[in-house]
């Protein structure tokens, strides 16, 4: 691990240019899924492997060309080399799954084999399931476990407890690699009463330096919510949060990111069906400098950025026919992550969606073409790099899901 470079996190926008992203490639662990037990691990499909990571390649190769690129595995496996830090880690993960009689046996393991267990689940003859550590098959997803808002990552209280092990580790990642010059938030357990409420990443946006923009569905509470809003307060200054109301079900609208995201200073992706659907509500919480907090509820999130100066031109996934909008957000039609102003990455699969931002004035590039040097994004002003996703997507999230950005350059308003 090159220690020379000390990573102080910032983000204070989803378009900033990208200059530092955490991410973890799908491993063993998503095969380690049955039609018996993938519901509980919160998945209503199983991934293929080796297509899982044929999708991925290219996705990852484009995000190594534009901007450092930071894997869990590396960062744990280094993390775990201090003893100390090993044996409290095994204690807290095991206590937490009820796992106390593995707590001699997983302190025995090299730090590299220990990563492995704690990430693809440890096999054993000794006891009737299979794996009697369960793997964490939803890591790849990592922007749900933790999120950088501002110049904190924040760790989140997860909505089920079968992805706990994801925020404990990244948790110490965060707070023991040499690597980071950061100081980690819990909102909900540090600012939540008897710290009930949940929070998950892929439901944060940062719109702004002083707009936060929160989903309020099947994966963050308003409890959560609240809680960043009291640690909004704590930042000083006159800021923003505005949280919109998701629907609970289908699962495809689990996160606010699977309806909105943020493409360029004036361009946003937009689910139709729910951002602009009044049966869904937006609410205001404007924080003001002395600490009073007044809420109110908006027309609609379009409408509520708009009055705080964000003009955004909405373009709709899957085009202007219903039909296919439902059809493409179903695979995370709406799920862009944006590495620069204007310069986007998401699944080719959804066709319709790619048109439409083509038609917008986004030039169409493959992933297969940047990752390996073919075209440069540098030569667009806008563009939409299109990866393969007909697997990936099965699980249930896309580009912007698979995430976490750390550091981003100021963006000019």
């Amino acid at each position: 691990m090159d220690y020379s470079r000390c990573i102080k996190p910032c983000v204070e926008s989803e378009i900033g240019k990208l200059n530092y992203v955490l991410l973890h490639a799908p491993g063993p662990e998503i095969e380690h899924m049955t039609p018996e037990n993938a519901h509980k691990f919160l998945f209503s499909d199983m991934l293929n492997q080796r297509e899982a990571h044929n999708d991925y390649k290219d996705f990852q190769g484009t995000l190594r060309k534009v901007t450092n690129v930071l894997t869990v595995r590396e960062l744990l496996e280094d993390i775990l080399k201090n003893q100390e830090l090993k044996t409290e880690l095994v204690d807290k993960i095991c206590k937490r799954e009820k796992l106390e009689f593995l707590i001699n046996d997983l302190n025995n393991l090299s730090n590299i084999d220990l990563a492995k267990a704690f990430i693809e689940g440890l096999e054993s003859d000794k006891y009737n399931e299979r794996y009697i550590m369960p793997p964490a098959p939803n890591f790849f997803f990592m922007r749900d476990a933790s999120f950088t808002m501002y110049d904190n990552i924040m760790i989140s209280k997860m909505a089920t407890t079968v992805r706990d092990r994801e925020s404990i580790l990244l948790n110490a990642i965060y707070t023991h690699s040499p690597i980071f010059d950061v100081k980690t938030v819990n909102p909900v357990e540090q600012y939540a009463p008897n710290g009930i409420g949940r929070v998950e990443g892929g439901d944060v946006l940062i719109a702004r330096h002083d707009i936060i923009l929160s989903g309020c569905g099947a994966r963050t509470s308003v409890e959560g919510i609240k809680a960043m809003v009291e640690h909004l307060k704590t930042k000083g200054g006159h800021r923003h949060l505005i949280s919109q109301e998701l629907p609970l079900e289908p699962e495809s609208f689990i996160h606010l990111d699977m309806v909105f995201t943020l493409l360029d200073v004036n361009r946003c992706m937009v689910f139709k069906p729910v951002i602009l659907n009044p049966q869904y509500k937006t609410v205001h919480y404007e924080i003001f400098e002395n600490g009073v907090v007044k809420v109110y509820e908006e027309e609609n999130l379009i409408a509520a950025l708009k009055k705080l100066g964000m003009d955004l031109e909405p373009i709709f996934c899957g085009g202007d026919d219903e039909y296919n909008m439902l059809r493409e957000q179903w695979h995370s039609g709406s799920n862009f992550f944006t590495f620069a102003p204007g310069k986007i990455l998401g699944y080719e699969r959804n066709y319709n969606t790619i048109e439409n931002l083509n038609k917008h004035g986004f030039e169409v590039l493959t992933a297969a073409d940047v990752a390996s040097g073919k075209v440069s994004v540098d030569d667009y002003k806008n563009c939409v790099v299109a990866f393969k996703g007909n697997e990936l997507s099965r699980g249930g999230g896309g580009a912007r899901c698979m995430t976490m950005p750390l550091h981003r350059e100021a963006v000019l308003w």
